[in-house]
């Protein structure tokens, strides 16, 4: 079974480390990642903000993209395909020699935001000595068993998460409602006070982590 970690990087460290600097308006999602050699990585990169004009001028004076390719203009964002040949060490360490996959990134505010499945539970270990070896800030927020992906990538208690997916299958959030608090509640064997609580924080941890939004003191945790 493969583990997911979940870790934050300095954009300097990375990729795009001088157009997130400059471009602190734009946010950064990595659709999927190449690695075809150690000295060139391809990714699909979509820039998401409400003024993309300037971003092309950026990565040209990025030292880390050799070239890019626009693919896709969307009102408010551009997909890009990027060749990458600065900073690539820890993409091509984790995509090359462990063969692991990078789920999903996210660059914004001058950091990255990874998660990565590795099928090897040695790699992560193996992946943070490498960082270390080479000066590379790896800020690791969390590990878990890929079983308990959906619900820790929302942030979410085991008790928050079979909450939503009952309320949801069961059509409490349907217009009519297919199902009442009381009926649902008795379902799972808990109050109709203890299902709207674990509801109510369940649904604003999976909005804030959905997202992106970040509130000093917020919690989610049951009682």
């Amino acid at each position: 079974m493969g583990i997911i970690a979940q870790v934050e990087l300095p954009a300097k460290e990375f990729a795009l480390g001088a157009t997130l600097e400059k471009a602190s308006h734009v946010e950064f999602d990595i659709e999927r990642v190449v690695a075809h050699s150690s000295d060139h990585v391809f990714p699909l990169v979509w820039a998401i903000g409400d003024d993309l004009e300037p971003i092309e001028n950026l990565l040209r004076e990025d030292p880390d993209v050799n070239d890019f390719e626009l693919l896709a203009e969307l009102e408010d964002r551009r997909l890009y395909q990027m060749d990458w040949v600065a900073h690539i060490r820890l993409i091509v360490r984790i995509v090359v020699e462990e063969e692991a996959t990078i789920l999903d990134v996210h660059g914004k505010d001058e950091r990255w935001k990874l998660r990565i499945l590795f099928s090897d539970h040695d790699a992560l270990p193996r992946t943070r000595e490498f960082c270390e070896q080479n000066g590379i800030p790896f800020d690791m927020k969390a590990v878990y068993g890929v079983s308990q992906g959906r619900q820790r990538l929302f942030g979410l208690t085991q008790e928050q998460y079979e909450a939503l997916v009952a309320a949801t299958e069961q059509g409490y959030y349907d217009i009519p409602r297919a199902i009442d608090t009381d009926s649902l509640a008795a379902e799972l064997d808990i109050t109709s006070q203890a299902l709207s609580e674990r509801l109510r924080r369940g649904q604003r941890s999976l909005n804030m982590n959905a997202l992106g939004i970040e509130r000093d003191g917020a919690t989610s945790r049951d009682e």
